[in-house]
């Protein structure tokens, strides 16, 4: 298989399964200090005071995060470690409009399988908060399935699609 070949794939869900846990770790650095943030400028002393400020101000920072680590190369820090990148049907990197929609609308099949999961520990009486760390943002992998590219829902629905991305050879 040629190098163009390789790269026009769709990294496989093994690959795209680790790079989200390690999103997941940057991602607790990005929540931590936009929470320090915030409970510092509005001198929270709890977070459940201003919880839903707190929420709207979390998705947004999570939200800058990605939109400007993919506006820049189409990477994120873990994307570019497990050489994926985000790229529009041309292959280059999507607009700024396209990466905010495109964060927005991973959000919907999260928040199902948040639902999900709460709705099957209500009924059984079993209540983890694992489960909702670990199955709720797995969710979005479940249109992937079904995919005849294995793409996202999201990605399939604003013309994005995740690649491999070329390794670069380190200089010696």
């Amino acid at each position: 298989m040629t190098t163009d070949a390789l790269l026009d794939q769709t990294p496989n869900r093994l690959r795209r399964f680790a790079c989200m846990m390690y999103e997941a770790v940057l991602l607790f650095g990005v929540v931590f200090l936009a929470g320090y943030l915030l409970d510092t400028l509005t001198q929270s002393k709890n977070a459940l005071e201003l919880r839903s400020a707190r929420q709207a101000w979390l998705f947004f920072a999570i939200g800058a995060y990605f939109v400007l680590c993919w506006r820049r190369r189409g990477q994120t820090l873990p994307m570019k470690t497990w050489n994926i990148r985000l790229v529009d049907r041309d292959g280059n990197t999507p607009s700024t409009p396209r990466l905010v929609l495109r964060y927005v609308l991973a959000w919907p099949l999260v928040l199902a399988g948040a639902a999900l999961v709460w709705a099957a520990s209500s009924a059984t009486g079993w209540a983890s908060m694992d489960m909702f760390i670990v199955a709720a943002p797995f969710s979005i992998f479940i249109w992937s399935w079904f995919d005849p590219d294995g793409q996202f829902l999201h990605d399939r629905i604003l013309g994005t699609r995740l690649r491999n991305a070329p390794r670069h050879k380190k200089a010696r």
